[in-house]
């Protein structure tokens, strides 16, 4: 089983609470700003603490409140791809996915960059890549990072149509060639359309 999720959390103001027991390896969310999407991944991620329930994906417990299991993010192993990529700065293209690089990862930073196609770049720094760069190496420090399932939070956000035709084709080598379990919040039906095997709408 890939996802096994019941969760209550709050997102901003409002209380959520969502079911999904799926074996879909790629599993989108939809739903209108505000529904809690990336609040979600958040909760999933560790990076927020819900109210109540559990999360397992691929036969692991990363949160269970009735039996006081909350592992630490790192111990989840999310390959998190945030809307705003929070790469470093200060650090190459090369040095990001470096330090983001961990023992077990299905490709090291040198393949992750010829992988995405983006090896030329290595040297440059962050604040010099177009938004579909970005976009890529934020990727590639998902994938080096030995995850157990990727977050994919809003992956076309502010690229232009050829840019976000090459992500979504990116994205399908990814799902077709590493084959991790992903859940993909998007607003694209484009996007959901071409990578999802299921689809859950938050309200």
């Amino acid at each position: 089983m890939s996802f096994d999720l019941d969760l209550t959390y709050r997102a901003g103001e409002h209380e959520r609470h969502i079911e999904l027991v799926s074996e879909a390896r790629t599993v989108a969310l939809t739903g209108p700003s505000g529904s809690g999407k990336t609040s979600l991944l958040n909760c999933i991620a560790g990076l927020r603490r819900p109210l109540s329930g559990h999360v397992r994906i691929g036969g692991t417990t990363l949160y269970d409140a009735a039996r006081g299991i909350d592992l630490p993010p790192e111990e989840r192993r999310a390959g998190y791809v945030f809307q705003d990529m929070r790469l470093f700065p200060h650090r190459t293209v090369a040095a990001n996915l470096a330090y983001g690089h961990r023992e077990g990862a299905v490709m090291n930073p040198i393949e992750a960059m010829e992988f995405l196609g983006i090896a030329a770049l290595a040297g440059r720094m962050p604040a010099t890549l177009s938004g579909g760069e970005a976009k890529r190496a934020a990727i590639g420090r998902a994938l080096v990072s030995a995850p157990r399932f990727l977050l994919l939070d809003e992956p076309l956000t502010s690229l232009d149509p050829p840019r976000a035709e090459e992500i979504v084709r990116l994205l399908e080598r990814i799902k077709a060639d590493v084959g991790l379990p992903t859940l993909l919040v998007s607003h694209s039906p484009a996007e959901v359309e071409r990578l999802a095997d299921e689809v859950i709408e938050l309200v």
